[in-house]
């Protein structure tokens, strides 16, 4: 990452140094999971979508410890094994919204709080902020290389109400609380790094 493009990580002191955490990301590029996983003050592992698991790309994104995801059900053995990482203290990295977009956490999906709620892991929001708006660019998805990517780490948060409810309606409250807390991170990273 450092190699192609610049990248400043802010607040990477505010994940956890030990113990599970989930690291919440804005999704707007092709470059945000790696550009996350080589700046992480601590290894992460991504649930990745499976059409990614092709050709030499599997096996190495099984041997760094990448979750592997069928999007199109509920993916028992993927919620299992990211389970797996928040038990064993390690960090799950999450996109919120299920799919690259405009990366504003204006849609998300329920699996962020099903896995805060279930594990009691704390939520640290990500905001990855590049120059997609930029020309210069050599592949659409991606900021043109030798540019500022910033990546803002936020405050760890609780997404459950304390009570330990698992409940639909305890998902749905959590589900609100996170995107209040994340569009908030998001707004105020915008500010800070004047993106």
């Amino acid at each position: 990452m450092y190699g192609l493009w610049k990248p400043r990580v802010l607040g990477a002191w505010r994940v956890p140094a030990s113990g599970p955490v989930i690291l919440a990301v804005n999704h707007a590029h092709n470059i945000d999971g790696p550009m996350l996983m080589g700046t992480a003050p601590r290894p992460v592992h991504f649930l990745i979508k499976k059409e990614a698991f092709l050709g030499p790309l599997d096996p190495f994104l099984r041997a760094i410890g990448q979750v592997e995801v069928d999007r199109t059900s509920t993916d028992r053995t993927a919620i299992t094994s990211a389970l797996g990482v928040l038990e064993r203290g390690g960090v799950l990295g999450i996109f919120p919204e299920g799919t690259r977009g405009e990366g504003d956490f204006a849609s998300l999906r329920a699996g962020l709080a099903y896995f805060a709620v279930r594990s009691g892991a704390p939520i640290v929001p990500v905001a990855v902020l590049g120059s997609a708006d930029r020309p210069g660019r050599l592949v659409a998805a991606l900021p043109p290389l030798r540019s500022r990517v910033d990546v803002v780490f936020g405050e760890p948060f609780q997404a459950g109400d304390s009570s330990g409810r698992r409940t639909r309606k305890a998902l749905d409250e959590a589900t609100v609380r996170i995107r209040e807390r994340l569009t908030t991170h998001l707004e105020n990273a915008r500010r800070s790094t004047g993106r």
